[in-house]
């Protein structure tokens, strides 16, 4: 098993320093190279916030659900698709191993992004197209905690 696979945890706290624009790159190209359901890559889109204005005011409708990241990755699936929210669900998965290898930081956040969906006008501004919905958001940035957990027997694992 690779390295960034077992490195990989959810981080909460975030340094103020901004990611470079050649690991947003790279985050870039593991959300691209994710699978999806079908080979239905219309599907799925994601929006990348940088903006301080802007994660202020996810931040604000949000009540700092994304722990003032300094860099958000909102994936977006089409509404009604049966593999949506799976789709999403390796998305982040690949960006956060990816993050994890480029010695980042990163967790997976679905409340936020349930209340992003009601927050109409700041869809908008994320440019989400309306037969879309927020399915996932990573929030990234360089970590200022590094949790130290065992992880190794966390679920059951059968074998026959």
């Amino acid at each position: 098993m690779t390295d960034a696979v077992l490195k990989r945890v959810a981080i909460r706290k975030y340094t103020a320093e901004k990611v470079s624009e050649d690991d947003i790159k790279a985050l870039i190209a593991a959300f691209q190279a994710s699978p999806c359901g079908m080979h239905q890559a219309d599907v799925m889109q994601m929006t990348v916030v940088k903006d301080e204005n802007l994660l202020s005011e996810i931040e604000q409708v949000t009540s700092n659900a994304c722990y003032n990241a300094p860099l958000l990755f909102i994936i977006n699936v089409k509404k009604g698709n049966e593999f949506g929210e799976r789709d999403a669900s390796v998305a982040a998965e690949n960006l956060m191993v990816e993050a994890a290898a480029l010695n980042l930081g990163s967790v997976y956040l679905m409340n936020a992004a349930n209340v992003l969906n009601s927050a109409k006008s700041l869809e908008q501004k994320l440019e989400v197209p309306e037969d879309f919905e927020t399915s996932v958001i990573v929030a990234c940035g360089h970590a200022a905690e590094q949790p130290n957990d065992d992880r190794s027997n966390r679920y059951k694992v059968v074998r026959k």
